[in-house]
């Protein structure tokens, strides 16, 4: 067996809707599965899912408060007022910044923009800057992406003669903020159709709004924030991230262009993991380790020169920031490990003077992925006795509802069920753990532990072709709710197997399925080439992708997880290199060496296997042995079946690795036949007495045998009755009675011993496995009717 390191979790398939998708939208079968997992039930949702290009905006005035906001805006406008666009710091805030404050200044309007540092005034709105723009003049702010929970912030504008609008698309909490109007889809009393905007999809609906035109311009902008926030890639949220990734192919926009080039993207390439994994990380590297204004001069600079000093200044602070999370996490590994293990935290709270907050978030991330539990880091500034961190979660433990019930010692705090933000007293961070931990062993099961892998459909290997995965692509762009495509093959063979890669840490494979063939490569996992046997039946889950290679196109699937449900034989008899395998086997888990003879047990003593090592002498101590889901490491034969049978009563193993050492070779030694013994015992009448010792060797040179030749059928004489043996000399025994050489114990151990070699030494590998596999029922046949 092999264990998958996740637990997959197919999606069931609907027959009856994927045949309508098929027929109705010539689709593959592929894709039509796809679509009813993503859970589209009618073929006009279908459809449009798939001709994201046809759709249309809703109308913005659909969004409660809007009508109110335009007017003041328009109204502030019109009498030259000066209007603040506050803003967040991440990739989302930045572009929402960027949308709104491009499309105010398209209509004229006397506007700039803040964006509170995240090191000196932490997140949302906060007072002192509210007081600090009033006094140089501005009269409206309106809050992008953040503003929901400033309640307040909100009174504090009220006393300053401030209109505050607020966009924002984060949980509403249960009071809102007394403002002259907000703009949110989930805020109560809301009709907007789509709830899931991120909050520049909020920005671009006030700015749609202001114009009286769709800003068609921005949505590569807007594509930006929509991607990086993961929000759900459904609806609204689809259309602008689909859209805004054509534009990005042939932007023009100085900045983004600057910063694709820092990047080495090339525009033909871009598609959303270009904004995942290129854009957003250096947008949000500027906020998190400094004030974030250079990323919004750079998304608004028409100024070439300046941007490309701008963006090389973002990719370095890109590069600084990488370095700081692997430091900073390495750092919170060892205080988990050393403080706070994960067998008693179902929560992680790890926290650290000096670590810096723009980061935590990350380090956050990289711990879930490393134990995955809920977790919390957390920056200690001791002067002003405060911690301030980032929250990520897992799934079946919703972050906001769980520190929701801790409102009383979290007195900033906003998020998602998958994500949160907080700050709190430093002398409340042991209670916020107890209490989180407390919650978590309510909720959470072990099972609850183990990364979950969700599984888009399973399929043979007939159903992928170029063709398939190249109509999957309509699904694109990929995200939130719109994952890429995780494929399960199941029930495949090997083809072949290799490792590559200058380290050999990678895996080649190709899978085979009656006649169709399937390439894969698997980046990391090297490490499972020892953990596959030449026969082994396995299922895999990963992305399918086409593999271009000298004008010819193939699929392939770039591998993320494998298992193997079946018990596997490892056939290392004749190998050379004991030592090198044991060592090997000693890493995987639940792995016991069996030797059925003392001398090969002593060896293995001295060199250091002794604690993984079980010497099988009798069957009592086989039988005692639990081999049910270990791997056995079987290092020579055994003196009787029965002592190998009964290491399997009370279960089949996973693995089974053959070595066999044998120093006897019964098989091939010299067997006497009937005519031997019946010549050897008319020998010893004539002779009346013979001396085994003296001249037992002088006969067997004579007839042309071995010394124990003789002194095998010596032995079995001796068993039968046949002969007395006193003092080395071997006399017959006139007393006699006639019997059949099978009587001899050790006639019979021999007959059994030669078979056994036979059997465990000389056969194919196919013949021991079903060897194997029929001592598996046979043993459980016994242990059954015992």
């Amino acid at each position: 067996m092999l264990k998958a390191k996740t637990r997959w979790m197919v999606q069931p398939s609907e027959d009856t809707l994927m045949k309508t998708f098929i027929d109705n939208l010539s689709i593959t079968p592929l894709v039509a599965s796809l679509l009813v997992n993503r859970g589209i039930n009618t073929i006009e949702k279908a459809r449009e899912f798939l001709q994201t290009e046809q759709q249309t905006f809703h109308d913005p005035f659909l969004l409660k408060d809007m009508d109110k906001a335009v007017h003041r805006i328009k109204t502030a406008i019109e009498n030259r007022e000066h209007i603040l666009v506050y803003g967040d710091y991440d990739a989302d805030g930045v572009s929402s910044t960027t949308v709104l404050l491009t499309s105010l200044r398209k209509l004229g309007a006397q506007a700039d923009f803040y964006i509170p540092n995240r090191f000196t005034e932490g997140y949302g709105p906060n007072e002192t800057a509210f007081r600090q723009v009033h006094e140089k003049g501005f009269s409206l702010i309106i809050t992008v992406d953040t503003g929901i929970a400033a309640v307040h912030e909100a009174e504090v504008a009220k006393e300053l003669g401030i209109d505050l609008i607020i966009t924002d698309h984060h949980e509403p909490g249960p009071v809102l903020p007394d403002a002259l109007a907000i703009i949110h889809p989930k805020q109560p009393e809301c009709p907007y159709p789509f709830k899931e905007l991120a909050g520049v999809g909020v920005a671009f609906k006030l700015s749609h709004a202001l114009l009286g035109e769709l800003p068609a311009d921005l949505l590569e902008v807007a594509a930006i924030g929509t991607i990086a926030d993961l929000v759900t890639l459904h609806g609204e949220n689809r259309l602008i991230a689909k859209i805004g990734i054509e534009q990005l192919k042939s932007t023009s926009r100085t900045g983004l262009k600057a910063l694709l080039k820092v990047a080495k993207v090339t525009n033909s390439d871009i598609n959303e993991d270009t904004i995942g994994f290129a854009l957003a990380p250096r947008i949000n590297a500027v906020g998190r380790l400094q004030s974030a204004d250079p990323a919004v001069d750079l998304l608004l600079t028409e100024d070439a020169e300046e941007a490309i000093e701008i963006a090389q200044e973002i990719d370095l602070l890109n590069k600084e920031r990488q370095k700081l999370v692997s430091t900073m996490t390495e750092e919170a590994i060892e205080q988990v490990e050393s403080s706070f293990p994960v067998t008693d935290n179902p929560v992680l709270v790890i926290a650290k003077e000096g670590w810096n907050p723009g980061v935590v978030g990350i380090v956050a991330s990289r711990l879930v992925e490393r134990y995955y539990r809920p977790t919390i880091v957390l920056s200690v500034d001791k002067e002003k006795g405060i911690a301030k961190g980032s929250a990520r979660s897992i799934i079946g433990f919703d972050l906001f509802e769980n520190l929701s019930t801790c409102r009383d010692i979290l007195p900033h705090f906003g998020g998602h069920p998958m994500a949160a933000g907080m700050t709190l007293e430093l002398e409340d961070v042991d209670l916020l753990r107890k209490r989180l931990v407390e919650k978590a062993k309510t909720i959470l099961t072990d099972e609850d532990f183990t990364p979950i892998t969700k599984v888009d459909v399973s399929c043979k290997l007939e159903d992928i072709s170029v063709n398939s995965i190249e109509e999957m692509q309509l699904l694109a762009p990929f995200g939130m709710h719109n994952p890429k495509p995780i494929i399960q093959v199941e029930d495949v063979t090997l083809a072949n197997i290799r490792k590559i890669g200058a380290e050999q840490n990678h895996l080649k494979l190709v899978f085979e399925q009656e006649e169709h063939q399937l390439d894969s490569v698997g980046f990391g996992f090297g490490y499972i080439h020892d953990d596959l046997s030449p026969t082994v039946t396995l299922s895999a889950i990963g992305e399918l992708s086409i593999n271009e290679w000298n004008n010819f196109r193939k699929p392939q699937l770039m591998l993320q997880d494998v298992k193997v449900d079946q018990w596997q034989l490892f056939d290392h008899r004749g190998t050379r290199n004991v030592d090198k395998l044991l060592k090997n086997v000693n890493l995987v888990k639940n792995s016991t060496i069996i030797t059925f003879q003392s001398a090969i047990y002593e060896d293995l003593k001295q060199k250091g296997f002794e604690s993984n090592t079980i010497y099988v002498n009798t069957v009592s101590v086989a039988q005692n042995l639990n081999s049910k889901n270990k791997n056995l490491v079987l290092m020579d034969i055994p003196s009787s079946l029965d002592l190998l049978d009964s290491l399997f009563v009370q279960g089949k193993p996973d693995r089974i690795y053959t070595v066999f050492l044998q120093e006897a070779d019964h098989f091939f030694a010299t067997i006497p036949t009937r005519d031997h013994f019946k010549w050897y015992y008319s020998f010893l009448l004539k002779k009346g007495s013979f001396k085994l010792k003296e001249q037992g060797e002088q006969l067997a040179k004579h007839k042309g045998w071995s010394k124990e030749t003789i002194e095998f059928m010596s032995k079995v004489f001796f068993e039968l009755e046949f002969v007395t043996i006193e003092n080395g000399v071997i006399s017959t025994n006139s007393t006699s009675r006639k019997r059949d050489l099978a009587e001899s114990k050790t006639y019979a151990q021999k007959q059994m011993q030669i078979e056994l070699e036979k059997t465990l030494l000389y056969t194919s590998y196919m013949q021991l496995k079903q060897w194997f596999e029929e001592r598996f029922q046979s043993t459980a046949d016994t242990f059954v009717n015992v």
